[in-house]
């Protein structure tokens, strides 16, 4: 098949995933917009090849014109702040400690998740408001409905800029433990998903319902929390973690100074990003840390998603970051090369698996895997339970 033709299918095939409710919202993939727009000449054209995707997420776009919305000032409970502004959220995997009068200070029980978390719905809240602006950028995008933008800017609006209703720019109050922080470095893990909010933004900008001053202060807004990233000590903590979570706040610093147009500032952040893959990846491509983990299948795609945001995250600024060779001659690659067999079930994970596997969670790294490592098994891995997909993939193909 054509190169051009294998770009756009791959772009669109981003979208039907996503319109048909299978990828992760946790881990959605950025937009490659080049290949975007060659998807919205096929729209325009009405090709059959991608017609299907799209009537979809024109479908699910309509269902998000109820959504909400929703801000940090809907919790229940205070943050230690006092100021309901103030994002909160509380460890998963932090339990009362059942010999302690009132259960402080909680103890850890690695992969298994608190239900206490659901007091605290901004953490809820927030991927939902992400991946719902997601979803209606592209529903704009290609229908070029203004509906959508509209919709898409109010949720926005409501989050981050009202005065009445927005988030303060910080995570002080991130991923907490009750009776020993009242917030933690951790806590910059639940702010990953804005990396897809700020693709949603960039496309909003062509519409008349988003305003340069409406996009100028989400600027200054993310502005300030690039600062406080930078400066406060939750901040730091998370920017000096040796595993996923260090990962993952390269990944959504990185797509904080693209939005900026901070390049100089977004080279510091891919070298950086660099140095991590090199120290914390073993001579097979695998990531030890996340090995080690209970749920260690999960921690192992979960790291090299933030590998792969980041390497998407370059390509926007024209930097190849899966294929730059580390001092040792390893690459981005290595670790695709190692996990890519157990996804496709070629070979038998031994590592702790505490929970089931949820293979979305995979999907970002099956679609790049079918792009950038020539993995012809990917695609169809990722419709087997579609026979309208698989039969759109066979034709992509």
């Amino acid at each position: 098949m054509k190169n051009c033709v294998l770009i756009i299918g791959l772009s669109f095939i981003t979208t039907l995933v996503f319109s048909q409710g299978k990828l992760s919202r946790a881990d959605i993939v950025t937009l490659d917009f080049k290949s975007l727009a060659l998807s919205k000449t096929k729209v325009k054209e009405k090709s059959t090849d991608v017609m299907p995707a799209y009537n979809n997420l024109i479908s699910l776009c309509n269902n998000n014109l109820s959504f909400g919305p929703y801000s940090v000032m809907d919790k229940k409970e205070f943050p230690p702040s006092g100021d309901k502004h103030d994002y909160m959220s509380i460890a998963p995997y932090w339990w009362p400690n059942p010999d302690t009068k009132g259960g402080v200070p909680y103890i850890r029980k690695d992969g298994d998740i608190n239900p206490e978390v659901n007091n605290y719905p901004d953490k809820e809240n927030m991927p939902k408001l992400c991946e719902k602006v997601y979803e209606l950028s592209l529903g704009f995008y290609f229908s070029d409905n203004e509906k959508y933008a509209k919709k898409a800017a109010q949720l926005i609006k409501v989050w981050f800029l009202d005065s009445a209703t927005k988030m303060n720019p910080n995570v002080n109050y991130g991923q907490a433990v009750k009776g020993i922080y009242e917030g933690r470095g951790e806590g910059l893990i639940d702010t990953r998903h804005f990396i897809f909010l700020i693709d949603a933004v960039k496309i909003l900008n062509t519409s008349k319902d988003w305003t340069k001053k409406e996009n100028d202060d989400l600027k200054n807004w993310f502005r300030a929390y690039y600062k406080w990233m930078n400066n406060s000590k939750n901040g730091l903590d998370e920017k000096k973690a040796s595993n996923n979570h260090g990962i993952w706040y390269d990944a959504q610093a990185l797509a904080i100074t693209n939005y900026l147009d901070s390049l100089d500032e977004s080279k510091i952040i891919i070298n950086r990003a660099l140095g991590r893959l090199k120290d914390e990846m073993d001579s097979n491509g695998a990531f030890p840390q996340e090995l080690a983990r209970t749920n260690s299948l999960h921690y192992s795609v979960f790291v090299l998603n933030a590998f792969e945001s980041i390497a998407q995250l370059s390509d926007n600024i024209n930097y190849d970051f899966r294929n730059a060779k580390l001092s040792n001659g390893m690459s981005l690659m290595n670790a695709y090369n190692f996990l890519t067999p157990y996804l496709l079930a070629k070979k038998p994970w031994t590592w702790p698996v505490l929970k089931h596997f949820e293979q979305t969670n995979a999907y970002p790294l099956l679609l790049s895997a079918s792009k950038h490592n020539n993995c012809k098994e990917c695609l169809p891995l990722l419709y087997g339970q579609s026979t309208e997909a698989k039969k759109l993939v066979l034709k992509l193909l």
